[in-house]
């Protein structure tokens, strides 16, 4: 299924692609943020058609897990966007983030649009100048390839699975960090 095929078509949504480690922990803090219409968990960047989570995980077809953000821009601007990314990760860490390790959980910025290419760059190089971290990014920024969804399973996962020790240990800290950043800009529960 293409981007298209899960964007859904409201003439007031852009589309937005992330890779930063597990995409638990990515669908769960970008949920959280006013102007998100959808968050899809998937795979993007690698060499096979309509790869599975066990194949991905096998570090052998060169996807990485990523979600695929729906937005509407006149409520949460792209930057915003960025900024909750790199909030949310760690941009210095190859190919790992935490304990989960390997290609598929790489840092990596799939864009839509020459702007988004521009944006994503621009951050990164003030990022870098601001040194907040002790070693240099290496986030990717590269053109949105195709875009697979994952398993049924996988969607919503922290929310339904919110207990689970890895969601208790990984997961809900990344979204206490975002709704800390982002408290003016969270979505009305």
């Amino acid at each position: 299924m293409t981007s298209m095929a899960v964007h859904e078509m409201n003439l007031n949504s852009e589309l937005a692609t992330f890779g930063g480690g597990c995409f638990w922990c990515l669908e769960a803090a970008f949920n959280e943020l006013d102007g998100v219409t959808r968050v899809v968990s998937g795979y993007s960047g690698g060499l096979v058609d309509d790869p599975d989570y066990e194949a991905v995980c096998s570090g052998n077809t060169g996807h990485a897990e990523v979600v695929q953000v729906s937005f509407d821009p006149s409520v949460i601007s792209y930057r915003e966007l960025l900024t909750a990314f790199f909030t949310v990760h760690d941009p210095t860490t190859l190919n790992r983030q935490g304990n989960d390790a390997g290609t598929q959980y790489r840092s990596v910025i799939f864009y839509h649009s020459a702007e988004q290419e521009v944006a994503a760059q621009e951050m990164i190089d003030a990022l870098s100048r601001e040194h907040i971290w002790d070693y240099p990014i290496v986030t990717e920024v590269l053109p949105a390839p195709v875009f697979y969804p994952a398993e049924d399973y996988h969607r919503d996962y922290f929310s339904r699975n919110s207990q689970q020790p890895y969601c208790q240990v990984v997961v809900a800290p990344k979204v206490a960090k975002l709704r800390a950043r982002f408290a003016g800009k969270l979505k009305q529960r």
